[in-house]
């Protein structure tokens, strides 16, 4: 999952821990046998004969349109953040200013129904009032920049990052964005499950404006023209797709070439406005958006523009006002949207924020006491131990040149390594957290992420900072500064147990290690060098060779049917399917490895090779309601858990050794079309 829109970070539903450093003998096989349903045909689904018996005790309750194992790991951490967090909030003597102060109001706040309950709308009244009071187009451009400062981005997005060409310093990037939807399809296509979304997309803008004190005429009125924008934004945005393309979302300009090219876009006021003074160069994402943002400025009545800002305020505080506004947003997004049925607690929604306004507190409490040492220790192990199988198995590449062979070994050993917890934590001394409303310090907090960002423009890259909290359950791969990143919220079960041999943590953790290696060398990732620069450092016809090979693994994705008449996007996943595929193949061999010289036993009937890859199965155990699974494929670069386990299995030998998959099964593939690159 990409941490920020656009950001060529190639994050990842995998995840992460060690290896074991206790004898074989002491240690269990780490597979729960009730997860597995033995009357599926391992060759005809594998992931239901791995997965079928978690499947069936763990149906889907009504707050969840998937739950997986991933949502049951983070559920746990959100307990656990809740007791650290609450034990805060009960107490009256916090220090003013002191992060148990902010902690403890936060939450406070976020738990007091009555209070919010009562404020209604008056939160937002102020900023809705400023919006409305605009005379003329011109004031569009500070309101914009005005409402960037508080987390909301209407047409564009203003992100602070590295110059992908120049990976050492920070640039602006500005991209396409400003959609309520979120996604581009949703607008332009015409299948009747999406005209439907889009329906009750008008249906539910012109109840949030009612909630938020207008009048059925005013509200009727703001969906006319903020459709008509939305539309105009959509028609203008590139499809997911063509955002994986990293050169050609790179188009850096001079900011006397920005002007030239978007003269009509008061670039002085805006960029002023935002606390961007005195830039001299912008990467514009996207450029034709960028002129239809100007366009639409331009030539769409003020009174639609000013509607367009108020929905944009509205949708984004709608979260952190009263029930009535929080039960509508669910009513769309939840449900319509994917299939909930039901509102998370409130505790969970408060731990929620308190955890993405003072992520780096939270997570030094969480680390504190819920993440070992040893954890730490064994995982630095581990990742050593997968990029020696991982250079190895480039070295021994037959389609690669020695060239292009020395270019990925450099990249390779000069990888960043993250795990755990960062060396240095937030300050969130400047952040201010007061009693007055929920939605006011949302907007502080905001601000304060907004300063803390636009702060890095022209400076270098500081690549110990992290772009995950301890905290959260994943991790993932930057190309510009070549790290992996692996937070201690994911190296626990059942990605990684301290009890369990190497055959479960390989399989498990083992994969997830080897997949954000391999995120280097995917489709994407390959295009950056040891550096972080975009960077072609391929021979030509290596380069050819590598394009064709993945094409088999976006032709075979493609393939796939995920709903009736429903097929997955091979282009759209193909990054992540690429990096499963490297994971397992890496993690393969170094389990082979590090057991060669002592083999490990057969537990509960199975092989250690076969509890690698049920290990690997049941990271990806899961159920999902039917509109997650649409709107997933439509705009998630990561396949479903299923075909995570049988769309990806079915192109690795030594599955096919292990359980004895012959060319009767259904999942068997003949050699000659299965994919072989890393």
């Amino acid at each position: 999952m990409r941490i920020v829109k656009y950001l060529p970070i190639l994050a990842v539903c995998f995840m992460a821990t060690g290896c074991n450093s206790k004898k074989d003998a002491a240690l269990v096989s780490g597979i729960d046998l009730a997860n597995l349903d033995t009357t599926a045909l391992r060759g005809t689904s594998f992931y239901e004969y791995a997965c079928g018996g978690w499947i069936k005790n763990h149906p889907l309750t009504d707050e969840y349109s998937r739950y997986g194992s991933f949502d049951m790991l983070a559920e746990n951490n959100q307990k656990q953040l809740r007791s650290l967090i609450e034990e805060l909030a009960a107490k009256k003597d916090n220090a003013a200013g002191s992060v148990a102060q902010k902690v403890g109001d936060l939450y406070n706040l976020a738990m007091d129904s009555v209070k919010l309950n009562q404020d209604g709308a008056t939160p937002i009244k102020a900023e809705l009032e400023q919006l409305a009071a605009i005379k003329d187009k011109s004031a569009i451009y500070p309101a914009v920049a005005e409402l960037y400062k508080k987390g909301i981005h209407p047409f564009l997005g203003i992100y602070v990052g590295a110059d992908d060409m120049n990976s050492s310093m920070n640039i602006v990037h500005a991209y396409q964005g400003g959609l309520g939807m979120g996604e581009r399809d949703y607008y332009l296509e015409n299948d009747d499950h999406t005209k439907e979304i889009r329906a009750k997309y008008q249906e539910h803008v012109a109840k949030m404006f009612l909630l938020a004190g207008f009048d059925e005429a005013a509200a009727q009125k703001a969906v006319k023209g903020i459709m008509n924008i939305e539309n105009r934004l959509a028609k203008a945005s590139r499809t997911q797709v063509a955002l994986r393309d990293p050169h050609a979302n790179y188009n850096k300009k001079k900011i006397e070439e920005l002007k030239a090219e978007f003269a009509s876009f008061d670039w002085d006021v805006f960029f002023n406005t935002a606390g961007l003074n005195n830039l001299k160069e912008v990467n514009v994402s996207q450029p034709e958006f960028v002129k239809e943002v100007s366009d639409i400025i331009n030539t769409v009545a003020l009174d639609d523009q000013i509607a367009y800002l108020q929905w944009n305020l509205i949708d984004n505080a709608a979260s952190f006002l009263s029930d009535a506004f929080v039960a509508q947003n669910f009513d769309f997004y939840g449900k319509t949207m994917s299939g909930t049925q039901e509102q998370k607690p409130r505790w969970k929604r408060a731990v929620s924020t308190v955890d993405g306004s003072l992520g780096e507190a939270v997570g030094q409490m969480y680390v504190e006491k819920y993440f070992p040492a040893a954890a730490k220790e064994r995982m630095v192990a581990l990742v050593k131990n997968l990029q020696t199988s991982l250079g190895e198995r480039i070295q021994n590449l037959s389609w690669m040149s020695d060239a292009t062979k020395v270019k990925a070994q450099e990249k390779l050993a000069t990888f960043h390594v993250k795990i755990g917890y960062p060396d240095k934590w937030k300050d969130y001394t400047s952040l201010d957290i007061q009693k007055d409303s929920y939605w006011a310090n949302i907007e502080r907090a905001n601000l304060w992420e907004y300063k803390e960002m636009i702060a890095k423009v022209g400076k270098p890259v500081d690549k110990d900072e992290w772009l995950m909290t301890p905290q959260t359950v994943n991790a993932y791969y930057n190309p510009t500064t070549n790290e992996i990143c692996f937070p201690a919220g994911i190296l626990q079960y059942p990605f990684f147990d301290m009890n369990a041999d190497d055959a479960f943590n390989y399989g498990a953790i083992g994969v997830v290690i080897g997949h954000e290696m391999t995120h280097g060398f995917d489709d994407q990732g390959r295009q950056y060098d040891k550096d972080g620069n975009l960077k072609d450092w391929w021979t030509e016809e290596d380069a050819k060779k590598f394009e064709a090979r993945t094409a088999v693994m976006a032709h075979f994705f493609d393939s796939i049917q995920v709903a009736p008449g429903v097929h997955a996007n091979g282009e759209l996943t193909l990054g992540e399917n690429i990096a499963d595929h490297g994971g397992l193949q890496v993690s393969f061999q170094a389990f082979k490895k590090a057991t060669a010289a002592k083999p490990l036993a057969a537990i509960d009937g199975f092989t250690p090779e076969q509890r690698f890859f049920l290990s690997y199965a049941n990271v990806w155990a899961g159920n999902i309601r039917p509109e997650e699974i649409l709107r997933l494929t439509k705009l998630d670069p990561h396949s479903l858990g299923k075909w995570r386990v049988d769309g990806a299995l079915p192109h690795i030998g030594a599955w096919y050794e292990a359980f004895q998959i012959t060319d009767k099964d259904p999942l068997y593939l003949p050699v000659e079309k299965r994919v072989s690159i890393w």
